[in-house]
Formats: C-alpha cells, sequence, structure tokens
C-alpha cells in the first residue's frame, strides 16, 4: 500500500509506504483519491516506512497536506517534514507551513504584496542608479585627466553614432512640428487679426522647448535603446567579464565613452533641430499668412531675449548624461537571456522617456523662479 489511514485516538495517521518517486506518480495520485480524509481534527502523515521520496513525491505529499488544511485538519509529521516539500512551497510561492484563509489573502495579501515589491523593487532602482552614477563619475573623472584614458576614437565613433547619423530624422520631426504648431497657430491667431504673432509662437517654442526636447525623446528611443541592446549582448557574451579578467574597468571603457559622446552629440543636434524648426516656421508662415522671409527674420530677432535660446541649449547636456547613463546601466544589468535583454531595452527607452519630460518641467519650473 503506498497510504492508508489508521484511526487513532487523537485523529487518524496516514502511513505511506513504499517508493514516492516519479516512476509511481500515476499510482500515488490514485492512492491519494481513494483516501477518506476527515473534517477537523488533527492528522499524522508517517513517512517512516517510505523507502524513497523525490520531488514528484514531494509534489503528491504536498498536495495531500493542502486538502488537509482546507478542511480545517491540523497535520503533523512523523518523523519531520521532508525537506523537498519546502522547495515546492518556494516553487508555489506560499508559505510552509499552510495557507492563509482564501478570502483573506485575496483581499489583502495581493495588494500588499504588490505594493510591496514594487516598494523594494523603486528601492533598488534609486540603489542601482546612485551606484552606477557614482561608478561613471569616477570613470569620467579618469577619463578627462588622461588622453589615453579618454578613448578619442571610441569618443569620435560615438559621436558618430549618435550625433551624424541622426541628422535626417531629428531634422525632418522638427520641421514638421514646427510647421503643426504654427498651422494651428495662426488658424487660432488669424480670429483676432495676430497673425504676425505667429512668428513668436514657433521662435519661443522651439528654442526654448519643442527642439531639445523632441530632439530629446528621438535619441532616447534610438540611441538609449542602442546603448542597451551593445551592452546587453556583450554581458551574454560574457564580454565584460573577459575584460574585468584582463584588468580593465568596463564603466571606464564601454560606459565613458558613450556617455561623453552623446553629451556631445545632443547639443549639437538639439541646434539643428532649433534651425530646422524655424525654418519650418518661416515656410509655413510665408505660404499661409503671406510673412515673407525677411519680415519672419526681422521679427524672429524681435521676439528673441538673451536667453531663448540658451535656455533650450543649457537642458541638452543634462538631457543627454541622463539618456546615456540609463541606456547604459540597463545593458549592464541584462543576465542569463535574450529576453531579458529585450525587456530591459524596452525599461531603458520608457524610463529614459520618462526622465527626460521630468527634468523638462523642474527645468521649467526653475527658469519660473528664476524669472528667465
Amino acid at each position: 500500500m503506498y497510504l492508508e489511514t489508521r484511526q487513532e485516538t487523537v485523529g487518524i495517521r496516514l502511513r505511506a509506504g513504499r517508493s514516492w518517486t516519479v516512476d509511481r506518480l500515476g499510482l500515488l495520485e490514485r492512492a491519494l483519491t481513494q483516501v477518506s480524509l476527515p473534517a477537523g481534527g488533527t492528522a499524522v502523515i508517517d513517512l517512516t516506512a517510505v523507502e524513497a521520496l523525490d520531488l514528484s513525491g514531494a509534489w503528491v505529499l504536498r498536495s495531500l497536506e493542502h486538502r488537509l488544511l482546507s478542511r480545517g485538519v491540523e497535520v503533523q509529521w512523523a518523523p519531520a517534514r521532508p525537506e523537498l516539500l519546502g522547495f515546492v512551497d518556494e516553487a508555489l510561492g506560499r508559505e510552509a507551513e499552510g495557507e492563509e484563509d482564501e478570502t483573506t489573502r485575496r483581499l489583502m495579501a495581493i495588494p500588499l504584496e504588490r505594493l510591496g515589491i514594487f516598494t523594494v523593487g523603486l528601492g533598488a532602482d534609486v540603489r542601482q542608479h546612485l551606484a552606477a552614477l557614482g561608478e561613471l563619475t569616477l570613470a569620467l573623472g579618469r577619463a578627462l585627466s588622461s588622453l589615453r584614458r579618454l578613448r578619442l576614437p571610441s569618443l569620435i565613433r560615438q559621436v558618430h553614432e549618435t550625433g551624424v547619423t541622426a541628422i535626417p530624422i531629428v531634422a525632418l520631426i522638427a520641421f514638421l512640428i514646427s510647421v503643426i504648431v504654427a498651422y494651428i497657430g495662426a488658424q487660432q491667431l488669424r480670429q483676432f487679426g495676430g497673425e504676425i504673432f505667429v512668428v513668436d509662437l514657433v521662435t519661443i517654442a522651439v528654442l526654448r522647448e519643442l527642439g531639445v526636447l523632441l530632439t530629446a525623446i528621438i535619441v532616447a528611443g534610438r540611441s538609449g535603446s542602442a546603448f542597451a541592446a551593445e551592452l546587453g549582448v556583450m554581458k551574454l557574451n560574457e564580454e565584460v567579464d573577459a575584460l574585468r579578467a584582463i584588468g580593465m574597468d568596463p564603466v571606464e571603457v564601454l560606459v565613458a565613452p558613450r556617455v561623453l559622446g552623446l553629451v556631445v552629440a545632443l547639443p549639437l543636434l538639439t541646434v539643428l533641430a532649433d534651425f530646422m524648426g524655424l525654418a519650418g516656421g518661416a515656410l509655413l508662415s510665408w505660404a499661409l499668412v503671406d510673412i515673407t522671409f525677411t519680415q519672419y527674420a526681422d521679427r524672429v530677432a524681435e521676439s528673441l531675449s538673451t536667453t531663448t535660446f540658451w535656455i533650450g541649449l543649457i537642458k541638452a547636456p543634462v538631457f543627454a548624461f541622463a539618456i546615456a547613463m540609463i541606456g547604459t546601466l540597463r545593458g549592464m544589468q541584462v543576465r542569463g537571456s535574450s529576453r531579458e535583454l529585450g525587456r530591459l531595452t524596452t525599461v531603458a527607452v520608457v524610463e529614459s522617456i520618462f526622465v527626460v519630460i521630468f527634468l523638462d518641467a523642474a527645468f521649467a519650473v526653475l527658469f519660473m523662479e528664476l524669472d528667465i
């Protein structure tokens, strides 16, 4: 018999025998269904006669324990609860000593568990970002202190890949967005006879906000994902471990050139986006409200303050640093599989765009407080 029931004064004793292994799984499950279980009281699961027990047998034993607990039976083990059942408990994500009431668990445990997981994950992310910022600061300090450590060929390559190759898409998006802004502005201002103020709208919007913000979002989706994917593949191929094995710092070799390259490239792309945005506004103003290019240029000069252009440009290196740091950090976190690579690449893009918008809002509040 694989499982027999014996009535005792304090309850019942379920005595298991023979081998509880995967090759007997069908017989074990059949024996389990044939056992009549009490409602309440105490049950002792006696394993002293079990000849062998593997993970499949432990799974069946845990199923027996679960059925007893669900019927309000207090479960005891003789001689002791097998350690394999603890492994099964961990795999199922449950407590080893039983389960909570189903209604209470559904109403309280799940929301609290999710809140706890989110809080712990957020704290871990903050610590990882601070640690990465510290490592990157030290690596940049070493790189900037020596031309040999600066790795100019790698830096120039990163400027080309993140800056030069992004020129077409940045120019096109900036041109089209400024055309849209000018068109909507002209339609609204025409009702009040203020078409000339379309120039002011386009100039201030593009130079202060849209130029740098659109460029940063494009670069976050383009270069931020590329950084995460490149470093993630290197992690999977153990190239990063190989660098450490030969005594080189991966942050200095792989991360610092990408960060510096993007910090150089993004302000230049922002200047291009500003120029293309003004060009798009000029073209639509000429086509829609008959403002000549000369009039447009004069009005642009009148609407500009001494800080309008620099306010947008100051944001660019800050955005670039945040995008590069997040992309490289997520790439260095890849472990184990290509699925993790895809997940962290997506996280890098989403997080970069969120941080860029958050920083832009912070800059807006700061400039408002400074009355700039």
